[in-house]
C-alpha cells in the first residue's frame, strides 16, 4: 500500500519539522511581530498626541502609587518640586544618536510629598571615556514638564553601585526607578519622568522615537508566508510519493536491458571463432 511511506523514519522526521515549524510560525513568530506592530502604532498615537496637548498635571494621569504603561507613556505632564540631588545616579551604558552617553537620574520631591525619578538628559563622555563635569540642578523649587516614561528592565537585574571616579556617585545599568529606590532609600513612585528641552535642571535633550509604522507588519506577513510555503511543499511531495515512481518507492529489481543487433552479432561471431578453434587444436594434439 503506497501510504506505507509516511510511516518511514525519514518522512516521519520530515514531517515533524515541516509541521513544528509552521506552527512556530502561527503562533509564535507572526503573532510577536503582530504585536511588536501594535504596540509601535500605540507609540505613534501618543508621540503625535503629545506634540499638540497641553501637559497635565502628574496627579490626574498617574495617581500617587499608578505604575505607567503604554496606555500613558510618552504623555506630558506638570511637576513642582525639589531636586534631591545628593541622590543622584547615572545611567551608564548608554547610546544617543548612536554614539556612546551617560544619562543622569535624578530624584525629585514634589510639593505633595511624592518622588519622582526625572531622568535629566544625556553627557557625552570625555576623552577618558569618564563621565564628564555638568551643572547641579537648581537648589530651588523648580516646575518642570516632561514625558512620562515606563521603566527600563536590566536582564541581569544589577543593582547601581558605587563609583569613585565619579566622587562616589551612584552608577546603574538602566533607567529604572526601582534601581534608584533601592540604592538611595528613597520611595520613589514606579515609572520616571524624561524632561523636555529647556526645562529646569534638563541636560542634552533626549531625542524622541521616529514616528513610523516600521517593519513589523510586513515581517508578520512574511512568517505567515513561510509557514504556509512549507505546508503546500510538504502537501506537494506527499502527492508526489502517492503516485508511482515517487522518490520513497520500494526499490523493484530493474529488468534487463534488451541487447542491441550489433551485441547480438558480435556474440554469435564470438561463438562461431571458439568453435572453429576447437577442432584444429586436437588436430594438432593428436
Amino acid at each position: 500500500m503506497r501510504l506505507k511511506f509516511l510511516l518511514k523514519p525519514g518522512w516521519l522526521a520530515l514531517t515533524l519539522v515541516v509541521f513544528t515549524f509552521a506552527i512556530a510560525c502561527y503562533t509564535l513568530l507572526a503573532p510577536w511581530q503582530f504585536n511588536r506592530h501594535e504596540e509601535r502604532q500605540a507609540q505613534n498615537a501618543a508621540l503625535q498626541e503629545s506634540f499638540t496637548s497641553e501637559p497635565q498635571p502628574l496627579a490626574e494621569v498617574l495617581p500617587p502609587g499608578t505604575a505607567p504603561d503604554r496606555t500613558t507613556e510618552w504623555r506630558r505632564v506638570a511637576v513642582t518640586g525639589t531636586y534631591l540631588s545628593e541622590h543622584e545616579v547615572i545611567a551608564r551604558l548608554r547610546t544617543v544618536l548612536g554614539e556612546p552617553a551617560y544619562e543622569v537620574l535624578a530624584p525629585l520631591r514634589t510639593t505633595d510629598g511624592q518622588i519622582v525619578l526625572i531622568d535629566r538628559g544625556y553627557l557625552k563622555p570625555d576623552q577618558q571615556i569618564r563621565v564628564p563635569e555638568y551643572q547641579a540642578p537648581p537648589e530651588t523649587r523648580v516646575e518642570l514638564v516632561g514625558r512620562i516614561r515606563v521603566d527600563e528592565t536590566d536582564p541581569q537585574a544589577r543593582p547601581a553601585f558605587a563609583n569613585d571616579s565619579t566622587g562616589g556617585k551612584l552608577h546603574s545599568y538602566s533607567v529604572d526607578s526601582k534601581v534608584v529606590a533601592a540604592a538611595t532609600g528613597l520611595d520613589i513612585r514606579p515609572g520616571y519622568l524624561q524632561l523636555d528641552s529647556g526645562q529646569p535642571g534638563a541636560l542634552g535633550t533626549l531625542p524622541l522615537p521616529q514616528v513610523e509604522a516600521g517593519p513589523f507588519l510586513s515581517y508578520a506577513l512574511q512568517w505567515i508566508a513561510f509557514g504556509t510555503m512549507v505546508l503546500l511543499g510538504w502537501l506537494y511531495f506527499t502527492v508526489r510519493e502517492l503516485k508511482p515512481g515517487g522518490a520513497l518507492a520500494e526499490q523493484q529489481p530493474r529488468p534487463q536491458r534488451r541487447k542491441s543487433v550489433a551485441q547480438m552479432v558480435a556474440e554469435d561471431e564470438e561463438t562461431e571463432s571458439s568453435s572453429d578453434r576447437g577442432p584444429r587444436n586436437e588436430a594438432s594434439v593428436s
